[in-house]
This record gives C-alpha cells, sequence and structure tokens, in this order.
C-alpha cells in the first residue's frame, strides 16, 4: 500500500498524462464513429435490403481480434494514434449502426403518420418524433460502444498510441505490480465513470420518449 502511494506521490504528473491520452482517444474515436454510424443507419432504415450485407460486414469486421487489425493495417498506416483511432472507429460501427438501425426501427408508423398529418415538415419529423424516439436505443449502443472502446484503446499501446495501455503493458514487462495496478484502476474508473454517464442520459432520454420525464425546476415548484 504504501509503494502505491509513493509511486501516485512521485509520477502523479505521468498517471494524469495517461489518462488524458487515453481520454483524447477514446473522445475522438467516438466523434468519428457516431459521425459515420448514423448516415450508414439512416440509409439502410431506407434501404432494407441493404440492411443484412452491411451488418455482415461490419460484424465480420468486429470479429477480427484487435491485435491482428492492427497488424494488418500499421504497415499501410503506421504506428501512433491514427492507425488506433482508426481501428476503434472501425470497431464500433458494429455496435452504433445496429442500435441506431434498431432505435429508428422501433418508431411507431402510426405516431410519424400523425405528424406528416400535423403538417410537419421531414426535418421536423426527425427532430421531434423519430429522433426523440429512438435516442434510448441509440445511447445504449453509444454507452456500449464507449465501455468497448475504453478497453480496446489499451491494447492500441502496443502500437505506440500511448494511453492508460502503455502504463499496464510496461508494468507487465518490468513486472512492475505498482503500475499494473494503478493501470487496471484508471482504466477501470474511466469507464465506470462514462458507463454512469450515459446510463443516466439513457434514461432520462426513455422517460422523455415516454412523455414521463419532468425537469427538476418543474418537481421543486
Amino acid at each position: 500500500m504504501l509503494a502505491f502511494m509513493t509511486y501516485a506521490e512521485r509520477y502523479y504528473g505521468k498517471l494524469i498524462g495517461y489518462f488524458l491520452d487515453h481520454f483524447k482517444i477514446c473522445m475522438l474515436t467516438m466523434f468519428f464513429s457516431i459521425l459515420i454510424a448514423v448516415p450508414i443507419s439512416l440509409m439502410l432504415t431506407k434501404h432494407k435490403r441493404l440492411s443484412k450485407g452491411v451488418m455482415a460486414v461490419l460484424g465480420a469486421i468486429y470479429a477480427i481480434p484487435s491485435m491482428a487489425l492492427f497488424a494488418m493495417l500499421v504497415p499501410y498506416m503506421g504506428l501512433g494514434t491514427t492507425t488506433a483511432i482508426f481501428v476503434l472507429v472501425l470497431y464500433n460501427q458494429s455496435i452504433l449502426v445496429r442500435n441506431t438501425v434498431a432505435g429508428f426501427d422501433s418508431v411507431d408508423k402510426m405516431a410519424v403518420e400523425s405528424a406528416v398529418g400535423m403538417g410537419m415538415s421531414p426535418w421536423q419529423v426527425f427532430s421531434k418524433v423519430r429522433l426523440p424516439i429512438a435516442l434510448p436505443v441509440i445511447l445504449s449502443g453509444i454507452r456500449i460502444a464507449m465501455i468497448a472502446t475504453i478497453g480496446s484503446a489499451t491494447i492500441a499501446a502496443t502500437i505506440n498510441a500511448g494511453g492508460i495501455g502503455a502504463l499496464l503493458f510496461d508494468g507487465l514487462q518490468t513486472m512492475n505490480f505498482v503500475k499494473m495496478i494503478w493501470g487496471t484502476i484508471l482504466a477501470a474508473s474511466f469507464a465506470l465513470i462514462f458507463n454512469m454517464i450515459l446510463e443516466k442520459l439513457e434514461k432520462r432520454a426513455l422517460l422523455k420518449a415516454r412523455g414521463e420525464y419532468i425537469p427538476r425546476k418543474a418537481k421543486n415548484k
């Protein structure tokens, strides 16, 4: 325990650096993952025939071990963060596209028809009807993808992407249990924090979709 605390006092700057590097990788990965997954999902909701084929391809990519995919791409993309983010974005597509399509498919057609009958424009139907109803399922996919990204990003340290994985692998190579424990704590804490945040957003979106959400201001009155 003393060695554990001593390491934190002596190298707290490095620990923060590892955490921030990991945070950067994960945030960039999720940004590009969502940016790509949403248009693909919207396309698949309109063209159902493509859905099975696209999901099969994405599922096949997801089934490839991360180490193997890193090894395949390093000769072409080189070592570092760019390759790591590219691979992680590929992995996330299977989770995000599947959940986003499922979310939009869960929207009641009667609700959409009613909105159109009220004179809403296509954008209003999407933003005020389809998206709010689909959002809980979409957020569930984002939460799962985020947790998976946090875990997979540690493996990216093997291609010099940095992050918490660098601390873990350094501890494994030198048999330094203090480094391994700190790496585990940082990764687990990161995952737990984001799981809690996204779970709360998911529950709030579900209540809004059901029309049961009551803002705090309204509760206090």
